[in-house]
């Protein structure tokens, strides 16, 4: 997934720095790895496979469904959104446009419908579907419109607006009225567990990227990490704690947990998986991310994997010959 990272990254690039970005530094924080190393396979069946099996917490097996860009014709203009349950039953495809890419796919908090960016009309629109394949455009003409999120309420989605120069924080109603801006720079954004806040990417005035928390009317604004080669997509877990990002330079990438009262971030994934774009389960004690363990450094061998958050039960969720990632999970 590296080449669609960058071609992302290049479409949003920010050329300004300002606004809510410019933050006092916080304390250095410093990354560990793990210190067992994970056995992988390279025979997995048809559903999910256990790929690492040694753990210290009693066994909760991952439940609910997770949805995520899917690129099964094998061309990039023609990415899909699919659906998998969380146990690697029940596999679907859910856009069928090959006129169009379709991107940031994001269950809703009743996993009724998922809100995802597509562009058939040449700019990048946010569209809500249900689980039946009917949807809706919700936005015309912001600018080019990323990461859609709906609130834990289900009344708001929360997105990113690029205009070619600097990308920023936006809030609309469900339906698509009322979009408004919350802050500036920024990307990647995600709710608070209570709604109240948001998460999301920027840089800071030494002008690398970081996590930043922002509340909902635009307020109290902070820096939650000071971390090196962040990359931006992240998830925040549902007792409000902490986070998962990833960090790293471009095929060294991992998943790191970002404890939320200054604590220093720990490395999660084992090292070797160049793991990317994190979302966490419903029950908080998984993490879906995308990873190339068993191909790493073939562009087309990203597949979706799970990990408990204590660093065990690494599986591999999906098994195809084309790429899988930006999964985000749902009930």
């Amino acid at each position: 997934m590296e080449f669609r990272a960058k071609r992302l990254f290049a479409l949003f690039v920010l050329m300004a720095i300002s606004g809510c970005a410019f933050l006092s530094p916080v304390p250095a924080n410093s990354t560990s790895t793990p210190s067992v190393a994970e056995t992988l396979t390279n025979s997995p069946p048809p559903t999910a496979v256990i790929v690492s099996t040694a753990t210290q917490t009693p066994e909760v097996a991952p439940s609910g469904k997770i949805v995520f860009t899917c690129q099964v014709s094998g061309v990039q203009h023609q990415d899909q959104i699919c659906i998998i349950n969380a146990d690697g039953t029940g596999f679907g495809q859910l856009t069928w446009d090959n006129n169009s890419e379709h991107y940031y796919p994001s269950l809703s908090p009743d996993g009724m419908s998922i809100v995802y960016s597509a562009n058939p009309t040449g700019v990048y629109e946010i569209y809500e579907m249900d689980l039946q394949g009917n949807s809706r455009q919700l936005t015309h003409g912001l600018g080019t419109l990323t990461s859609p999120e709906i609130s834990p309420d289900g009344k708001s989605i929360v997105f990113t607006v690029g205009d070619g120069l600097v990308n920023s924080i936006w809030v609309m109603d469900r339906d698509g009225s009322r979009p408004r801006m919350v802050c500036s720079p920024g990307w990647d954004p995600t709710w608070s567990p209570d709604g109240k806040q948001i998460l999301f990417a920027s840089r800071d005035i030494q002008n690398t990227i970081q996590l930043f928390i922002v509340n909902l009317d635009g307020t109290g604004l902070r820096q939650v990490t000071r971390m090196a080669s962040l990359r931006g997509r992240s998830d925040w877990s549902p007792d409000g704690r902490w986070a998962v990002t990833y960090a790293g330079e471009s095929w060294g990438r991992e998943l790191f947990i970002v404890p939320l009262n200054g604590s220093e971030p720990s490395q999660l994934t084992p090292s070797g998986g160049n793991g990317q774009g994190p979302g966490i389960s419903p029950d908080g004690l998984w993490v879906a991310f995308t990873a190339y363990y068993n191909d790493l450094g073939d562009d087309d061998g990203c597949e979706i994997y799970l990990i408990r958050t204590d660093g065990t039960r690494l599986t591999r969720l999906t098994q195809n010959n084309y790429c899988d990632y930006q999964p985000r999970w749902g009930p």
